[in-house]
């Protein structure tokens, strides 16, 4: 006995997708097909599923700066404040650092 499963995805997505199988031999039905079964062998997503984590230390502008200093200093004065190792320890945990 076959079983039926029946999604909605984008039309465009639809196309595209139709488009690749085809130029690789096959149709969209056998490429979710072979997805199934590959995700049933490996016990889970057969591709790396993954957060990209931003680099906090990406340039900023010079008014960027500014209005982070500003934001800071306000957050001072309203006690908003963490000790500076607690802080290298999150981001030691977060980032990998």
């Amino acid at each position: 006995m076959a079983s039926t499963i029946q999604i909605r995805v984008d039309d465009d997505l639809k196309l595209k997708s139709d488009n690749l199988f085809r130029e690789l031999g096959t149709d969209t039905t056998t490429a979710i097909r072979i997805f199934l079964t590959q995700a049933v062998a490996n016990n889970g997503f057969p591709f790396e599923i993954k957060k990209t984590i931003q680099n906090p230390y990406i340039p900023l502008s010079e008014e960027d700066f500014l209005n982070k200093l500003a934001l800071s200093r306000k957050h001072a004065e309203q006690g908003k404040v963490r000790d500076a190792d607690e802080v290298i320890s999150d981001m030691r945990a977060k980032y990998g650092i």
